[in-house]
């Protein structure tokens, strides 16, 4: 059952033509470019999964900061790579896959990962991903 919002804090939008080789733009004219598939082009090239690690990365961050906080630990100096990963799924289609690399600098492996699986109870995104796709997380 989905999990629906109690409150509306901020909304936006963005608007795609042409597909993974197309353009994209947001409502607020920050996101305005071309698309390309992987491989596609000579030169690095902005795709869905792009934007999706982007999105995944930094989303995961403020709610590693929010868990943490919660039990005094600072993460301010702490980085977060989403690694996305796109091919075939085993249903016939297509589908991603994931692995948030975590690095927090003067926090314990152990605890680090009890704090990246705190978080990713509490992220948006990992709650949007939740049992449709692979996630894996990995504190280094």
């Amino acid at each position: 059952m989905p999990i629906e919002l109690t409150k509306v804090n901020y909304v936006t939008a963005a608007t795609a033509t042409g597909g993974r080789a197309g353009h994209v733009t947001s409502a607020d004219g920050l996101i305005d470019f071309d698309l390309a598939q992987p491989g596609s082009t000579p030169e690095p090239a902005v795709n869905p999964e792009t934007l999706f690690a982007a999105g995944y990365a930094a989303c995961f961050q403020g709610a590693l900061a929010n868990r943490a906080k919660t039990k005094g630990i600072d993460t301010s100096d702490s980085k977060v790579t989403a690694h996305v990963s796109f091919g075939p799924s085993e249903d016939g289609g297509f589908g991603l896959a994931v692995e948030l690399e975590v690095s927090i600098p003067g926090v314990e492996q152990a605890q680090a990962q009890e704090l990246l699986e705190l978080a990713h109870q509490f992220c948006p995104y990992s709650k949007a991903t939740r049992d449709n796709i692979v996630v894996t997380l990995t504190a280094v």
